[in-house]
């Protein structure tokens, strides 16, 4: 099975730049979107009808703001939408697609905003979302968590990271959670197949940040440790533009 994952920032705006085209050309199983800024009655036919994937949206109750997606070639088993708590599922922020024991998430975390103004909301997020999978790894699930973590967890996943110790996507706080989180038995899969190595999956549209590589690593499918022995290949696909963040892939072997 091949997952992809992009935040489009906004899926009428990565529309009109060839995104039906990149779609139908992937390969993808299922490509989360996260960002998605729009009800489906917002959606022209060359986007809901893309080759022969189906989309399923969970937008935010705000128009035009946040939300998530999931494109899908074969019907899953069970959606669930959210994570059972309003305050984050109003925002459109979690959509899961089950197959059999397969739970396909796609996240979109709340950017924690200048000065932390909503560093406490951010990390509710992340523990209604350790105790939602939690319930369903207690149920036999195994969780498959694409989106974009609004976070680079070490050092080696940002640019500068001197320089961003104070700013949303690099606050201690955040940071500090994405350790737990991961020390709960989950894998940060491109990490852990490319421990070394230099990749982001964020630019900032200021001063050619994006041409320069000056990036974050933002985009994450993070995997229940029972599925490491699945997991085929992992990458990032800087080449592929239309939003200030990229694609994210991951292989699993089975179905």
């Amino acid at each position: 099975m091949k997952l992809s994952c992009w935040n489009v920032n906004g899926l009428r705006a990565v529309g009109r730049k060839g995104f039906a085209q990149w779609l139908d050309q992937s390969g993808s199983d299922c490509c989360l979107l996260q960002e998605t800024k729009a009800l489906p009655s917002d959606l022209s036919a060359d986007l809901t009808e893309v080759s022969d994937y189906r989309l399923r949206l969970h937008p935010a109750a705000r128009r035009g703001y946040s939300g998530v997606g999931i494109y899908y070639r074969r019907e899953p088993d069970e959606w669930i939408e959210g994570l059972g708590v309003k305050d984050f599922d109003d925002e459109g922020r979690a959509l899961f697609a089950r197959y059999d024991d397969l739970l396909i998430g796609s996240l979109y975390f709340p950017n924690s905003q200048a000065e932390g103004k909503r560093i406490d909301y951010r990390l509710g997020f992340g523990q209604a979302l350790i105790e939602f999978c939690e319930q369903k790894r207690s149920e036999g699930l195994r969780p498959v968590l694409g989106g974009d973590y609004n976070v680079s967890h070490q050092e080696i996943d940002l640019a500068r990271p001197k320089e961003n110790v104070k700013n949303p996507g690099f606050l201690p706080a955040e940071r500090e959670w994405m350790t737990d989180f991961l020390g709960r038995g989950y894998l940060d899969t491109w990490r852990r197949q490319h421990p070394d190595e230099i990749g982001y999956s964020w630019w900032s549209y200021r001063a050619g940040a994006r041409a320069r590589n000056v990036g974050w690593r933002l985009d994450y499918f993070c995997v229940d440790e029972a599925l490491a022995d699945r997991v085929v290949s992992t990458s990032i696909e800087p080449e592929t533009e239309g939003s200030d963040h990229c694609p994210v892939w991951i292989e699993l072997s089975g179905t």
